[in-house]
């Protein structure tokens, strides 16, 4: 059996690599992520690659939003308008809207805690796994890569910092949701006229209930890019060392604690 493959040996390992994405555990603030759902519910849950709930949980606070005009009540409410604010509000959408919202902040925060203890087992048990996926579609590999240059694509279009650390999955889905949001807000259209001078045009061609999805979505982006960068490079610098450790160390070379040295 190839120690660099998955396979049922292992009770836990760290790390997946396959054509889609490198998928792994690692050490995560369960405030930060829960902070994340708390800004978009679904974003803590992407966070930990838990993308079938993080994508139910996102598409639900864009649908219910929308209709509950939870955005317009808050565009109301930052100008100090509290009587517009509270008219914006539907109730029939917003009580549906609470629990779910809560849940989505109290299950990442959960769920950081348990993966954090997987990852301490599967630290402990250290198990080999695949650094090395192709496909027909596809090549994926551990390396090396820059996180300033991750966060720097995402801060130009959401996902692009994701395609340059190889997680298609969650690239895809940003890519195709700030296409929606550009379109709906009018945002490019804004811009552009920005540009040419054009400012109570552009302000009034912009659609401020969609364009508020934005701030939440550029800043998931570029922190998840770079995160995510971050570890993807201890990840390689990990199996560097064990792969050098198992075929060129030698098996009695020991390192001292220095307090025994002494």
């Amino acid at each position: 059996m190839d120690n660099y493959t998955n396979n049922n040996t292992a009770r836990r390992y760290k790390a997946h690599v396959s054509i889609l994405g490198t998928t792994q555990l690692h050490l995560r603030n369960p405030y930060i992520v829960g902070w994340w759902s708390a800004a978009f519910p679904g974003f803590g849950h992407l966070l930990l690659s838990k993308y079938l709930r993080g994508f139910v949980l996102f598409t639900w606070e864009v649908i219910i939003n929308v209709f509950a005009n939870v955005n317009v009540a808050m565009i109301y409410s930052f100008q100090g308008e509290i009587e517009l604010a509270k008219d914006a509000l539907d109730t029939r959408w917003l009580l549906i809207y609470i629990p779910v919202y809560l849940f989505a902040i109290w299950d990442s925060y959960r769920s950081t805690v348990d993966l954090n203890r997987m990852y301490l087992l599967a630290e402990r048990e250290n198990h080999r796994f695949n650094t090395f996926s192709i496909g027909a579609m596809e090549i994926n590999y551990l390396d090396k890569l820059k996180p300033s240059t991750a966060m720097m694509w995402s801060l130009f279009m959401p996902g692009l910092g994701q395609l340059y650390v190889h997680r298609i999955v969650t690239a895809t889905y940003l890519i195709v949701w700030a296409v929606i949001f550009f379109y709906f807000s009018h945002g490019l259209e804004a811009v552009s006229l920005l540009f040419i001078g054009k400012v109570e045009q552009a302000t009034s061609v912009l659609n401020s209930e969609w364009f508020l999805f934005f701030p939440s979505v550029f800043g998931f982006a570029a922190y998840d890019a770079y995160v995510n960068t971050v570890e993807n490079n201890k990840l390689y610098e990990n199996d560097q060392r064990n792969f050098l450790e198992a075929n060129y160390q030698n098996p009695h070379f020991k390192i001292l604690n220095r307090e025994k040295a002494e």
